[in-house]
């Protein structure tokens, strides 16, 4: 087997398409909004990659049917002469190694290039270890221009966040798309870091809908968000209630 191999159902005729990766990370905010998005537009899935990169392992739906791991290709077209398509990239893991996620990065790259792409949009989360209830959308960007571009639609450049930089994915399409002369934005949502979070995921699509000039309906993520906000309530509500009975305990003891 090829250290990478794509396998397609159709391949597209794509006006110059701009490349929106949501892969796993921190909060699972870029995998979500990606996701959301993709449901929300249509899109359709052309192709699916595979790699040794990857962990050997299949996967078993509810029907028992198993299949190799891999990441997706989904496009959309807009129809329009003057308006890029989108290709998505989206799955439930990135490279394991180092090595790994140069290679499948710099192919998402090689691909984009033979598609006429010359933009990059990835997305993520921020973790900064509490919930956040409006999550500000962090941004790092290959160009000044780039910069105040998103400055205008709302994305915050804060000079000591993310201060370890950008792991994976994520960081490595805009560093090997920037010498390959392509332009590139990382959108980074708020997040604990402790769950999924919809929540920021739905700041994320917002800021995208504005850049892409679309409307996109976040009521699924509405929706998810405020179970999750339920959820976590009821968990700070039982730590209170422990902490309560310990302090109870303690003065017993006393």
């Amino acid at each position: 087997m090829d250290k990478i191999i794509i396998e397609y159902d159709e391949e597209p005729d794509l006006n110059e398409p701009i490349l929106i990766e949501g892969l796993p990370g921190v909060g699972n905010v870029g995998k979500l909004a990606a996701e959301h998005i993709i449901e929300e537009l249509k899109a359709k899935k052309f192709a699916s990659i595979y790699s040794k990169h990857f962990p050997p392992q299949v996967l078993i739906d509810g029907g028992g049917i198993a299949s190799l791991v891999s990441n997706e290709l989904y496009y959309h077209k807009f129809g329009s002469p003057g308006k890029s398509d989108i290709i998505f990239l989206v799955g439930d893991y990135q490279g394991m190694t180092p090595e790994g996620q140069y290679d499948l990065s710099n192919f998402m790259i090689e691909l984009l290039i033979k598609n006429g792409g010359k933009l990059i949009f990835t997305l993520g989360g921020w973790g900064i270890g509490r919930i956040v209830k409006e999550p500000r959308v962090l941004g790092a960007a290959t160009s000044p221009e780039l910069v105040e571009e998103m400055k205008s639609l709302g994305v915050e450049f804060s000079k000591d966040e993310p201060g370890n930089g950008i792991v994976g994915a994520s960081g490595l399409l805009l560093g090997l798309g920037a010498i390959r002369s392509m332009n590139g934005v990382c959108l980074m949502g708020e997040t604990s870091g402790y769950f999924a979070d919809p929540n920021s995921a739905m700041a994320v699509v917002g800021i995208l809908a504005k850049i892409l000039d679309v409307e996109i309906n976040v009521s699924n993520l509405e929706e998810k968000s405020k179970e999750l906000e339920m959820v976590t309530s009821k968990l700070d509500d039982l730590a209170e209630a422990t902490s309560d009975i310990q302090k109870d305990d303690l003065g017993y003891i006393g």
